[in-house]
């Protein structure tokens, strides 16, 4: 190993070598946001225990909060990327001043995030949502809004630099201590324990404030506090060059994620049109699968660093065979989780909701039966994810928006649109217009991934 700790190049990569280092640096970052979605379980759970109205609520709220915090950390990756890139050509002096003007533009992000969750109530009214609905989402929004700034300094920020400097076990433990830190809050502003105010809605959004905000400045200072790290974090000041480079990658990023993201949420808008009971048993299936694609999201960041690093070095074959390897791990991990699932989907789902409770029997056997569909939506979620991993460490960012873009809104949501409101198919319908577009978008960028590696250069360099 080099003194990144990424194996050595050539023969001695070979696809062993390629898929144990690629799940060395995943393994914690797979830990870490399983112990984030273990957050938004909590939460779900919590609101479930309010009522299937609060849960439809605090749901789609959630979910509106998740897609501008994912559209606006896509830009961060761009950070990963250069950094992964500069290490792997021997230039760490260079990372210093890509870390602050990562900070720069993480605070910078902050603006439009907070702004946008500000007007979430007129903006569901926009799009259709009920008035009670739209009202109490908004609500819960309102006191989300303030987790702004925790999101992108450490899920966006630090999630993109720590593993691009091999410490991504920081993430971990942060993210660990963090989960556990919600779940307590989270119980006592729901139900008023522990000398805490019961919240009701609020509660989960607060719990998920507080947690979020400690997590980012412990990372923080853990990051500035370690002598052996500093060399990565000394001021060197601001270079807005580096700033622009990094809008150039990362913007066609977060427009990806948009395109992902914003069908999702677009499909919830649309489930919502059904009623709360759809839309609760969206969100729970929702929640479900989400918690299985944390390991391909952590393997498409172990991607980006990998592939970067052999592009900084300009190996060709170590690029080509650490992306195929991380897919490869990405779609197995997918086949055996959505296997598991499919053996009991009433032992999950029961987790969430209580089939004996006549406010809760529906949305129990709806979300029971959209599990049918997790194959071929997850398998598929997990190589497009991937896929796109590996394209940003090779700095292929804006083919793929393209094709996403056209696989999800040219494919995806006119298929939910219309098995859903025209078919009849209900919430099946607007699943299996997901998968569709999922399979055309994991299609896609694989043949990109193989297609950039194939025509590379034997000696490639630094894009």
């Amino acid at each position: 190993m080099d003194g990144t700790g990424l194996l050595p190049r050539g023969r001695a990569a070979t696809f062993i070598y390629h898929a144990a280092d690629t799940m060395r640096l995943a393994s914690p970052l797979a830990i870490a946001q399983l112990a984030q979605m273990a957050m938004g379980i909590t939460d779900a759970v919590m609101l479930g225990s309010l009522g299937g109205d609060a849960l439809a609520a605090g749901g789609l709220g959630e979910t509106l909060f998740i897609t501008v915090c994912v559209v606006l950390q896509g830009v961060m990756t761009a950070l990963a990327v250069l950094v992964s890139q500069a290490r792997g050509a021997g230039r760490d002096a260079q990372v210093p001043g890509l870390y602050w003007t990562g900070v720069l533009l993480a605070l910078l992000l902050v603006v439009p995030g907070f702004v946008l969750f500000s007007v979430a109530e007129p903006l569901l009214l926009a799009v259709g949502e009920p008035k009670v609905l739209a009202h109490d989402a908004g609500v819960f929004v309102g006191t989300l809004r303030w987790a702004t700034p925790g999101a992108l300094l450490g899920m966006g920020l630090m999630r993109a630099f720590l593993p691009a400097i091999d410490r991504g076990g920081m993430v971990l433990w942060v993210s660990l201590a963090s989960a556990v830190v919600n779940g307590a809050l989270c119980y006592g502003f729901v139900h008023g324990a522990w000398g805490l105010p019961a919240l009701g809605l609020r509660g989960p959004a607060l719990a998920t404030v507080v947690s979020l905000t400690v997590g980012a400045i412990v990372l923080l200072v853990s990051l500035h506090g370690r002598p052996g790290l500093r060399r990565f974090v000394a001021w060197r000041g601001l270079h807005l060059h580096l700033l622009g480079a990094m809008l150039r990658l990362g913007i066609p990023v977060s427009a990806t994620f948009a395109v992902e993201t914003g069908l999702f949420l677009a499909v919830a808008l649309l489930i919502g049109r059904l009623g709360p009971v759809p839309l609760a048993a969206q969100q729970v299936a929702l929640n479900i699968l989400s918690v299985a694609f944390m390991v391909p999201l952590a393997i498409a960041q172990a991607a980006n660093v990998r592939v970067g690093h052999c592009v900084g070095a300009g190996d060709k074959p170590g690029a080509r065979r650490a992306g195929l390897v991380a897919i490869g791990l990405g779609a197995a991990f997918e086949v055996m989780a959505a296997l598991l699932l499919l053996g009991a989907p009433g032992a999950v789902v029961g987790l969430y909701l209580d089939p004996a409770s006549p406010g809760s029997a529906e949305a129990f056997a709806l979300a029971t039966g959209l599990l049918s569909v997790v194959v071929v939506f997850q398998v598929a979620d997990g190589v497009q994810c991937v896929a796109g991993g590996a394209l940003r460490g090779l700095g292929d960012t804006h083919m793929p928006f393209v094709l996403a873009a056209m696989a999800y809104w040219g494919v995806g949501f006119p298929a939910a649109w219309f098995l859903t409101l025209r078919a009849g198919w209900g919430i099946e319908g607007a699943w299996w217009g997901l998968a569709a577009g999922l399979i055309g978008v994991a299609i896609l960028l694989t043949w990109r991934f193989l297609r950039r590696t194939r025509l590379m250069p034997e000696h490639v360099l630094q894009p």
